[in-house]
């Protein structure tokens, strides 16, 4: 079983900086994916970004390409999530998720591909 707890959330102004981070703590794989999706209110929950902490690929939704970056830290139990140039419509709850094991690009993308969750930390971006 693995717990994630994501931190880091709080209220900015537009075209400001937050940086997520989320912990991975009980049983640990080095051949995890994680990944952040966010939910808005009345909205489906959302891919953001992902990243395999074994290999080191990336990956990042369109609305966000460019503005956000993900990074591990080197016990590889820690991802980051830095968001630039925040926009009102990144307002969220971001929820950290994890995958142990290998998946196809595909895969990554989508909210079931992922076994484990944290509860989340709201994002808010005033205009």
């Amino acid at each position: 079983q693995v717990q994630l707890q994501e931190s880091g959330g709080g209220l900015v102004q537009a075209g400001g900086s937050l940086r997520l981070s989320c912990v991975a703590s009980g049983r640990t794989y080095s051949s995890y994916i994680l990944a952040w999706f966010r939910q808005a209110p009345g909205k489906e929950r959302r891919f953001v970004s992902a990243i395999a902490l074994s290999g080191g690929s990336t990956y990042y939704s369109d609305s966000v390409k460019g503005r956000f970056t993900i990074a591990r830290d080197n016990a590889e139990n820690t991802v980051y999530l830095q968001m630039n140039r925040l926009k009102p419509e990144d307002t969220a709850v971001y929820y950290c998720a994890a995958r142990v094991g290998l998946t196809f690009v595909q895969q990554i993308f989508s909210s079931s591909t992922y076994e484990y969750w944290g509860q989340g930390t709201q994002v808010t971006v005033s205009s």
